[in-house]
């Protein structure tokens, strides 16, 4: 037997770990444990052993008639208490009291045995970890925020990228990871991923489906992910244990105006403090071992990925469309339109069903709502002929049927005009041809209001399909457009080609 197993087996004994702990704990039999401390005593008796091996003496105690009674209770019951054991006793005679009863439960008990952390260390440009921790923080400001940090880190020389953003949603993930890859100069072959929505759909069998829009993103920038096994965040350690130094380090001792200024100082800080403290597992500046690294990481593409949002609305009756609770104007002439809109992180543009830009303006920050975004240019102004020619031209496009509806409407309401556009909104919800036998249905019975053009369609016509499902012709013209070339989806039985399975089958330990 080596003697690292058998010095192991003493020091256990020495910390009064029982027999049967130190067996489990170890992978031997209780035999072979009682076997070398019989052998390592009878060294010690002959002057033979290393004092520092020398096994603790019990003192005599009342217990000690009770003490295989006590590890049968241990044995059958693993949770029993120190006061039940202390009442079981109590019926076979024992007249002491409930402290030394706790202490030898606490001697006998088997320690629960804590599973080892892996640590992989890899290869220069081989792997990386992506993970999110949330902060809530006070901005001189802006006041107390909710916002979160995005992290990825190299394995191999522990260089991070840390940018603060207020949502963990697809849009962002992506942005972040595009704004990490220019930050460090490339990308690394494998990245390691907790269970994030973004990342993976669901788990059948314990293996991950990932989002096939995610693996698109990965396949643009040539590297693969990796959904660590879940209920196991030791496996991201290297992305997981920074935050708490964030937390004592760049946020210790700090106040930030704004979430724009704490991104600023994260910056710098990352520079003149992260990059060259030397890290506690490799002893050296994360920026030296960089030097080391950069060169095997993976080349940017010619093109990023673009991580714009794409969504329609319908333009309101005012001239605009909202967008996360504030209001965004657009020319009036597109009243009651469905358009496609693309939000950058910056900007919300407005696109004609033509896919011309019809406006632009700034995004309103995350967690602001009640903004109006208002774009003179897109208002008629004062010259009420000109809006009527624009509404009655609107009208004329549904036939003769359009002209009398708002003929009528005008006459039979008092503020007929700006109710010919809110019924015009209703071609955001139901399909055109239903929207003109509404309206000839409405002249027909001389129904002339937005209520009862409403009523009719409710009656008879089937709304169109919520406005995120978009025909898929539709949404490939419009990525088309936007120079957003799609990027098939590989299957997930690629990725497992690539990387076989380990020898127990399974693919859920880090690569």
């Amino acid at each position: 037997m080596k003697q690292e197993l058998r010095n192991e087996i003493v020091s256990l004994r020495s910390k009064r770990v029982p027999i049967r702990g130190i067996a489990k704990q170890l992978g031997i039999s209780r035999n072979t444990v009682r076997s070398v401390l019989k052998s390592v005593q009878k060294e010690r008796d002959e002057g033979a052993a290393h004092p520092d091996l020398a096994l603790a003496v019990r003192r005599p105690s009342c217990l000690d008639a009770h003490e295989e009674r006590i590890r049968e209770l241990l044995d059958r019951y693993q949770d029993i208490t120190a006061q039940r054991v202390l009442e079981e006793l109590r019926e076979a005679g024992f007249t002491g009291g409930y402290t030394i009863v706790k202490e030898r439960v606490r001697e006998l008990r088997p320690r629960p045995l804590t599973e080892p952390s892996l640590r992989f260390e890899t290869k220069p440009g081989y792997q990386a970890q992506m993970d999110y921790s949330p902060f809530t923080i006070a901005f001189t400001e802006e006041g107390l925020r909710r916002v979160y940090l995005f992290s990825y880190i190299l394995g191999y020389s522990r260089r991070r990228y840390h940018h603060w953003v207020e949502a963990q949603d697809f849009t962002t993930t992506v942005r972040e990871h595009v704004r990490a890859f220019k930050y460090l100069g490339g990308i690394a072959e494998v990245c390691l991923y907790d269970g994030m929505k973004v990342v993976v759909l669901r788990y059948e069998d314990e293996e991950p489906i990932y989002n096939p829009r995610f693996l698109a993103f990965c396949t643009h920038y040539g590297y693969r992910p990796w959904a660590c096994r879940r209920r196991r965040p030791q496996t991201k350690g290297k992305v997981e244990r920074p935050f708490l130094f964030v937390d004592t380090n760049l946020l210790n001792g700090r106040t930030f105006r704004s979430l724009a200024h704490l991104n600023e100082v994260t910056e710098w800080w990352l520079a003149n403090v992260a990059d060259v403290r030397p890290n506690a597992e490799t002893n050296r500046p994360p920026i030296e071992m960089y030097e080391e690294e950069r060169a095997h990481l993976l080349a940017l593409p010619a093109h990023d990925y673009d991580t714009a949002e794409v969504a329609y609305r319908v333009v309101n009756a005012e001239g605009g469309v909202h967008y996360l609770g504030n209001f965004y104007s657009v020319p009036w002439q597109y009243i009651g339109s469905l358009l496609p809109v693309k939000i950058t992180e910056t900007a919300l543009m407005v696109y004609s069903p033509k896919i011309t830009e019809i406006a632009r303006h700034a995004l309103v920050p995350r967690g602001i709502t009640g903004t109006r975004c208002i774009d003179k240019a897109h208002t008629p102004g004062d010259d009420l002929r000109k809006k009527h020619e624009l509404l009655k031209s609107r009208y004329e496009e549904f036939g003769q049927r359009g002209v009398r509806f708002l003929e009528g409407l005008v006459a039979h309401r008092r503020y007929g005009k700006d109710e010919a556009w809110k019924v015009l909104m209703l071609l955001g919800t139901y399909q055109r041809a239903d929207f003109v036998a509404a309206l000839e249905r409405a002249v027909r019975f001389g129904a002339y209001s937005v209520h009862a053009v409403e009523r009719i369609l409710a009656a008879n016509a089937v709304p169109k399909p919520p406005i995120e499902v978009v025909g898929e012709r539709e949404a490939r013209r419009i990525s088309d457009c936007f120079g957003d070339t799609p990027i098939v989806p590989r299957s997930t039985k690629d990725y497992e080609e690539i990387y076989p399975p380990t020898k127990d089958g399974h693919h859920d330990e880090a690569p």
